[in-house]
């Protein structure tokens, strides 16, 4: 049976539709309940209607911590501005270690004998390129004569030969081990490392193997590796600087903040009254000085040390303090260092004591008054 449909009802479903699929969750609204379950009867889904989200109250970044963390992304940022040419460059090998041989065993004359034997069949299958023979008999030739550094050099080329950097270091790290001076173990070596992309290492090994005993071959991997390598200790001094000058940043920034405290403690103390009140020139409070002292670099200098810091603070605090710190020479010493350059008196405690604490001439014993003793703590 053929159904006639209006064209203009048939363009307003369309453009109702149209409106659908650019909006489909306008179907949730439940005037149009019908048209969703008519969906979903023939296995369609309608998206659920999203909560609508305020926008977040925009918040300034506090400049103290975006500072921190670009200093602690600059190493990262820095590490990746290193561009190193790969080339040539391969996957390590993992294979278990390798017969190493018994260190502690004492060869004989016929074992010394058969494992030059083993060595010189060894060769013939390397010349052959029977690598895997050569292997073999290397390490047979290693079992009878453990002590000698040249068969573990000679199986450690075999093995960077079937590109195993790590198997040829092995070896080279033993034959190094029982001789120091062996260029070959360090021309390998150097080549494994320059095939892990251990430029530093491989510089350090070629440079070495060339200053032992020179070799073109081992001349031209060195000249392979220096660009990287010099990449990196470039790099590495720069990181240094910069780990420099941030110590010393912080060092600054501790320098003020304890000048800092001990402003805020300058004003503190000045609203109250203390013993500590008249410095030797009589014309000023010592309290009203204190935070200038750390205006010289010297004494600046002196009260990073937390000790020293933290004794002033108290001194500051109440003159009769001071008595507290008379066996300690390190707070004792910056005392007569700020009566000298402040205070003007120039003869350390006994000679700028006096006039700066109430009745007291010297460190010896404490200021007394009225004949009451102040004891020591």
């Amino acid at each position: 049976m053929s159904t006639s449909y209006e064209e203009e009802k048939l363009s307003v479903l369309r453009e109702f539709f149209e409106k659908s699929m650019k909006n489909p969750e306008m179907l949730n609204s439940p005037q149009l309940s019908f048209v969703k379950e008519f969906i979903e009867h023939f296995g369609g889904h309608i998206p659920e209607k999203r909560p609508k989200t305020t926008p977040k109250a925009e918040t300034k970044p506090d400049p103290e911590v975006e500072s921190e963390k670009s200093v602690e992304s600059e190493p990262e940022s820095e590490e990746s501005e290193l561009e190193l040419d790969n080339t040539g460059v391969i996957e390590p090998d993992n294979d278990p270690p390798q017969e190493m041989g018994d260190l502690t065993l004492e060869p004989s004359e016929e074992a010394i004998a058969e494992a030059q034997g083993k060595r010189s069949e060894a060769v013939s299958a390397f010349v052959e390129k029977d690598y895997a023979k050569a292997i073999q008999l290397y390490t047979e030739a290693i079992k009878l004569n453990p002590q000698a550094a040249l068969l573990y050099a000679k199986r450690g080329q075999i093995f960077l030969l079937q590109n195993k950097p790590n198997a040829c270091i092995r070896d080279c790290n033993r034959a190094i081990e029982l001789n120091p001076d062996s260029a070959a173990a360090h021309k390998f070596r150097g080549r494994a490392n320059q095939l892990l992309g251990k430029w530093e290492e491989a510089a350090q090994d070629l440079r070495l193997a060339c200053k032992i005993d020179f070799d073109e071959q081992a001349d031209e991997w060195l000249r392979e590796v220096t660009p990287n390598a010099r990449k990196i200790e470039e790099h590495k001094r720069k990181m240094q600087r910069k780990m420099v000058e941030k110590a010393a940043k912080q060092r600054e920034e501790a320098l003020k903040k304890a000048q800092k405290e001990a402003s805020k403690a300058h004003e503190q103390s000045s609203s109250q009254s203390t013993p500590f009140t008249e410095g030797a020139s009589g014309n000023k409070p010592f309290i009203s000085d204190f935070y200038q002292y750390l205006k010289d670099p010297e004494v600046a200098e002196a009260f990073q040390d937390p000790e020293v810091s933290a004794a002033f603070m108290d001194i500051s605090s109440n003159s009769a303090n001071i008595f507290k710190y008379q066996k300690n020479p390190k707070i004792m010493n910056l005392v007569n260092k700020v009566l000298s350059k402040f205070v003007g008196g120039g003869g350390g405690m006994a000679g700028g004591m006096p006039g700066f604490f109430p009745g007291a001439t010297n460190t010896s014993t404490p200021p007394t008054s009225g004949g009451d003793d102040v004891g020591l703590d």
